[in-house]
């Protein structure tokens, strides 16, 4: 029946098509549609307005003609496409209602008049909501350990602007989204923070220009770190710090100096490092006041009638040499 109905809608407009096509008409076009941008599932209007004197209009979608208006009533082939009129200081206004728009109806709409080569055109842009879902559902966090929240938007178009708002306390958050790899009309968002008490975060999908947006929420509950995992580290602690000690006892043991150890080479040398001074020696303080000097220099000690004393220190044997003058 309803097949029938179209089928009869169809020869009726054509039969309106021929007869004015046969009479002519005189009339424009003041101002076509404008864009629409649709959700799916929702309606969508488009508005023509036309001066006076006109027989016909035609409405088109994607280059097929789906509504047809005369001065006594529309002609509907689709119950999708309806019509509806207005008048507006001496110009008729042709509205065409979109029902239940889909994703395919996004494309060109014309208002176009009989005998007429001006029309009006405008695009129609549909977008779809898809799912918003966060797989992990609520979570059971560790207090101040970070983790992570991933939300995913499947089946959008256009795709959404995803966020997050946090209802929890936190000493650090950031958040980054991306395409998903395996569907280039799907995206991930992934949550970074670090909590501190438990709470809600939510995940906002967000599509420009309608401004709809859809969420989802979910609970964190934050535990505090085990206790065990606590006393494992106390006690690696207490045995790094005895390995320290051990470590620091073995060096101090083994840098020991033996102060009772006394070497004639070591006493030569700061002796000859001392600043060089002249002395007198008489013959009986030989061995008991002596003056060393670094090198093979040689002093006079005075007159002709006084010894004349050398003292070599290249070797580690001390040598006396006396020459009586």
């Amino acid at each position: 029946m309803r097949d029938a109905g179209s089928c009869r809608g169809v020869l009726a407009a054509l039969a309106v098509l021929a007869g004015l096509a046969a009479c002519g008409s005189s009339n424009e076009i003041i101002e076509g549609p404008k864009n629409v941008t649709a959700l799916k599932g929702s309606e969508a209007r488009f508005n023509c307005t036309i001066s006076q004197g006109w027989k016909l209009i035609m409405w088109a979608l994607k280059g097929t003609v789906v509504l047809s208006v005369t001065p006594t009533e529309p002609i509907i082939t689709n119950d999708r496409f309806t019509s509806a009129s207005y008048q507006e200081g001496g110009n008729f206004i042709s509205e065409m209602v979109i029902h239940d728009v889909q994703l395919r109806d996004t494309g060109q709409v014309k208002c176009s008049l009989q005998n007429s080569d001006r029309d009006g055109s405008a695009f129609l842009s549909v977008q779809v909501m898809g799912q918003l879902f966060i797989p992990e559902g609520s979570l059971v966090v560790t207090e101040d350990k970070p983790c992570n929240v991933t939300c995913h938007a499947l089946g959008w178009t256009p795709l959404p602007r995803l966020s997050w708002e946090i209802g929890v306390p936190v000493s650090h958050w950031s958040y980054y989204s991306v395409l998903e790899p395996e569907d280039l009309q799907s995206a991930v968002s992934v949550l970074a923070l670090t909590p501190q008490g438990n709470g809600t975060v939510t995940c906002v999908a967000e599509v420009e220009p309608l401004h709809v947006h859809e969420s989802v929420t979910v609970n964190l509950t934050v535990v505090q770190p085990p206790l065990e995992s606590s006393y494992q580290s106390e006690i690696r602690k207490s045995a790094n710090m005895k390995t320290n000690e051990d470590t620091s006892g073995t060096k101090l043991k083994s840098g020991n100096e033996n102060y009772g150890y006394s070497s004639d080479e070591l006493r030569t040398t700061k002796t000859a490092s001392l600043p060089a001074k002249s002395s007198e020696f008489g013959v009986p303080e030989q061995r008991g006041s002596r003056q060393l000097h670094q090198g093979f220099d040689q002093h006079q000690l005075g007159p002709a009638s006084r010894p004349q004393v050398s003292f070599n220190v290249a070797s580690p044997k001390k040598v006396r040499n006396v020459t009586l003058v």
